[in-house]
């Protein structure tokens, strides 16, 4: 009974300085960690599950142990921020594997890697042609980053010349989650719990029907209910704005075929062709607005 009850306070005692350490060591996923820092995962792991079941060793020697693991390899991730080249030691640097369109095979057989790899990290950037390829790296996480030739990299308003005005627009914003708001998310996404309360009237919901609920950078709402066989009724304001702005189209359209004068004419031209722009530009909430109604 008095192993059991070590086991159990050794291995609780032993997660909590597991989970501190690596909370201070940062946040990078598995697929972002350095060689070093797999090393360090897998050591201050198996340091834990050994302080946690060997009754004969002493628990804070083993304790010693992991603040070692812990305390060196923070200091060296400390001091290498500010050394390039202590950086480029520990986490190692990146690899060309492709210059202007051409694959270097020496650097590749330096990382080990095969052709066969090549090709499988191009086809995951979407690139089943190596000849679109002007530039590619081999990363020290072992991602492969892929710069396209100008004639395949898609179109930008930058290479058309275009000149897009800057709009301030606050990000898209989870405000309500598993049925309960979340007042900061609100206040980011510049709306208020009496709008997002109207919102839900006007759909005939309560709050805790709600699973999720997302303001985009639009100002448009996204609902998805616990209830999935649930349709959310659509929301007649915007609907009926589309429905007016379309019939004021058509009937500025008719005008013109029906003015007498050029004069009126051009007059109901010009308002129809500022009307379609005007058209044009709520389209693209419409769409948002089609499956923000599902549940």
């Amino acid at each position: 009974m008095g192993n059991w009850l070590d086991i159990v306070w050794r291995s609780l005692l032993a997660i909590v300085i597991l989970f501190v350490l690596t909370r201070i060591l940062g946040k990078k996923q598995i697929s972002q960690l350095t060689l070093f820092e797999y090393v360090l995962g897998i050591t201050l792991g198996e340091l834990a599950g050994f302080i946690s079941t060997d009754m004969e060793a002493h628990f804070f020697h083993g304790v010693l142990a992991l603040l070692i693991w812990f305390t060196v390899p923070f200091l060296l991730e400390y001091v290498s921020m500010r050394n390039r080249k202590l950086r480029n030691i520990l986490e190692g640097t990146m690899t060309e594997v492709i210059r202007d369109g051409k694959i270097l095979e020496k650097n590749l057989r330096k990382e080990r890697f095969s052709a066969d790899e090549l090709m499988e990290e191009l086809r995951k950037k979407d690139v089943f042609d190596v000849n679109e390829v002007e530039y590619a790296v081999l990363e020290a996480s072992g991602d492969l980053n892929v710069l396209l030739k100008k004639e395949n990299r898609p179109l930008t308003a930058k290479l058309l010349n275009i000149s897009l005005p800057m709009e301030k627009k606050p990000e898209s914003q989870v405000v309500v989650m598993d049925g309960k708001l979340i007042p900061e998310a609100l206040r980011r996404s510049e709306k208020s719990e009496r709008w997002l309360s109207k919102e839900l009237e006007k759909r005939k919901l309560t709050l805790e029907e709600v699973y999720l609920a997302q303001v985009d950078s639009d100002g448009m709402l996204y609902l998805d209910l616990y209830d999935d066989s649930r349709v959310l009724p659509a929301a007649a304001d915007q609907t009926l704005l589309a429905t007016l702005l379309r019939k004021c189209q058509a009937d500025l359209e008719l005008y013109t075929l029906t003015a007498k004068t050029d004069m009126e004419r051009q007059g109901y031209q010009r308002c129809s062709h500022d009307l379609s722009q005007v058209l044009q530009e709520l389209a693209p909430l419409m769409k948002k607005l089609e499956p923000a109604q599902k549940g």
